[in-house]
């Protein structure tokens, strides 16, 4: 791997907001429109969680870079609306024009630990590639919480999405084993806390004229001497080097993180109990875990909520 594109060792060594400010928020300002470039397929498990929701949904999505994800599903267009947020307001000019059909998408400027709007107010939500920018654990879990609470206590759908530990054979980083890891267990329960770099070309090279050997003249010419200046020369530029803070999840911790917030939230972890005369409210509330898995990559999980009662509480 060539040295500039390495992922090192991150020390978190700040306040987790400061830190976040310094290497995620404003280095995504910066090359926002560099990156949006580069990132225009959508992952198959997310398209077909879209694909899949019914008619007339409306969802977030919280951390939606360029809003690749936006213009979904593409067999059926505007069968659901998703709204996006993000914290870097230059990707979310690149996510108001996503797509291709001209069309403006909806987008808010936020954070996703914050509380923009009312409690079960979306049908589903999507976090993809965000909540491994969140530098300590009891962020990312509130992330996770801030999803649980976005969506109907009834029938809300998430899938999740985070870079993990476990690179597949295409990737072209290789996640480098922290201080005090142990070598021995090949399937370590916490991640890593890395800088992955992104390379930025300046498009604009630096040109310095070249110049021209002066020429001979004949005998009848003018004897001073002249200097031709010949098309600008291309200077190589250094590119630019912004390293990226991320923790990268190790198997089960993702879905483990799922658990643990919905636990904090009284919420209870299986399959949506059989209705069986009247309900205890309190005790009616919880998530199922769908599916959860490994892609390209990356570790995914997907649940849904669930109630057995008509509670006001989400």
């Amino acid at each position: 791997m060539p040295a500039l594109s390495k992922v090192t060792t991150a020390t978190i060594d700040e306040q987790p907001e400061v830190y976040e400010a310094k290497y995620v928020h404003e280095i995504y300002d910066q090359i926002a429109s560099h990156f949006s470039s580069t990132r225009y397929m959508p992952w198959p498990v997310v398209a077909k969680f879209i694909s899949d929701l019914p008619t007339g949904w409306v969802g977030l999505d919280s951390g939606t870079g360029n809003g690749k994800y936006l213009p979904l599903p593409i067999d059926r267009p505007g069968s659901v609306w998703t709204i996006g947020l993000d914290r870097s307001r230059n990707l979310l000019g690149e996510a108001r024009k996503a797509g291709d059909a001209g069309i403006l998408r909806e987008v808010v400027w936020g954070d996703a630990l914050g509380r923009g709007w009312r409690k079960g107010a979306f049908d589903y939500a999507i976090s993809i590639a965000t909540i491994h920018h969140l530098a300590t654990p009891e962020r990312r879990r509130l992330a996770v919480k801030r999803l649980i609470e976005s969506v109907s206590p009834a029938h809300g759908r998430v899938l999740i999405y985070v870079w993990a530990i476990e690179q597949d054979d295409l990737s072209k980083r290789t996640i480098p084993v922290a201080e005090g890891a142990n070598l021995t267990n090949n399937s370590p329960s916490t991640g890593y806390d890395v800088f992955v770099p992104w390379v930025l070309a300046d498009e604009k090279s630096a040109k310095k004229p070249r110049k021209r050997a002066k020429k001979r003249r004949g005998p009848n010419e003018p004897s001073q001497s002249e200097e031709v200046v010949t098309e600008p020369e291309t200077q190589p530029v250094e590119p630019k080097i912004f390293n990226r803070y991320y923790h990268m999840f190790a198997e089960g911790e993702l879905r483990g993180l799922v658990c643990d917030a919905a636990m904090e939230m009284n919420l209870k972890i299986g399959q949506r109990p059989e209705q069986m005369g009247r309900d205890v409210c309190g005790q009616g509330r919880g998530i199922e875990i769908v599916q959860d898995g490994w892609e390209r990559s990356n570790y995914y999980v997907e649940f849904r909520r669930w109630q057995t009662c008509n509670d006001s509480e989400h």
